[in-house]
């Protein structure tokens, strides 16, 4: 374990060291990587990597080199590894795993003090964070409540919307068939009118055309009726 950490030294993830830093948390893990292959130590919890200010540095060094990572990464293990030469090895207490054994607790009372304030500052924070949180789920769920009463209004504005405009339609289509029905039968009205006056015509012209028939029979009757010899006729009035 390393030995140049201070008791009760912060700690940050690897999310919170690549703030610090100011590098991304992808980032972050490739350096961390590139150290480690080549000596580096980090403070460890299982697999996940632990970070304190000086390997905060370290990542800060990468970020701003101009040398290959591969030379810088192994020049950052060697002074790592040449501050840890002949240092005590100190166990470290990290704020989100101390141990339940009263022997690791600091005999110090100012140390106490220290530790009892980081915790009642890091319980603060978390409580803030809780009231900042259910304050955000509040103003959350007013504003989904808001959004579903906005589309129910607007379903139910389009819906009404979309029966006003069928039953203008309806309207519409049956005024324009009742007026198609009014100048059918007004045509066929007009048609049988026409026809009947055209039958009368007919029937007047037949009457016309009888008429003349029997007028030019009786001509022709009249006609046949006269003498042959006019004078013989007349000259049989003398005869008497």
């Amino acid at each position: 374990m390393r030995s140049d950490i201070q008791p009760y030294e912060l700690s940050f993830s690897s999310k919170e060291a690549a703030e610090k830093a100011g590098i991304a948390t992808p980032t972050v893990r490739k350096y961390a990587q590139i150290l480690e292959k080549n000596g580096y130590e980090f403070l460890k919890e299982g697999d996940r990597r632990i970070f304190v200010q000086s390997d905060i540095d370290v990542l800060v060094s990468l970020r701003d080199t101009d040398m290959p990572l591969e030379d810088a990464a192994k020049e950052c293990a060697t002074q790592q590894k040449e501050r840890l030469i002949g240092s005590t090895e100190i166990e470290v207490a990290v704020p989100d795993t101390y141990s339940n054994s009263n022997r690791n607790l600091p005999q110090d009372p100012n140390q106490l003090k220290e530790m009892f304030s980081f915790l009642a500052n890091e319980l603060a924070a978390t409580r803030e964070m809780n009231v900042q949180l259910t304050n955000d789920m509040a103003h959350l769920k007013t504003t989904v409540s808001r959004l579903q009463q906005d589309h129910h209004d607007l379903g139910a504005h389009i819906r009404n919307s979309a029966q006003k405009t069928q039953l203008k339609i309806e309207k519409l289509a049956e005024q324009e068939r009742t007026h198609y029905e009014t100048m059918l039968e007004e045509e066929k009205q007009k048609n049988e009118n026409l026809q009947r006056e055209i039958q009368a015509l007919r029937e007047e012209q037949s009457q016309v055309w009888r008429s003349q028939s029997e007028f030019n029979r009786r001509i022709e009757a009249r006609v046949d009726k006269q003498p042959k010899d006019p004078w013989g006729k007349f000259l049989s009035i003398f005869r008497k």
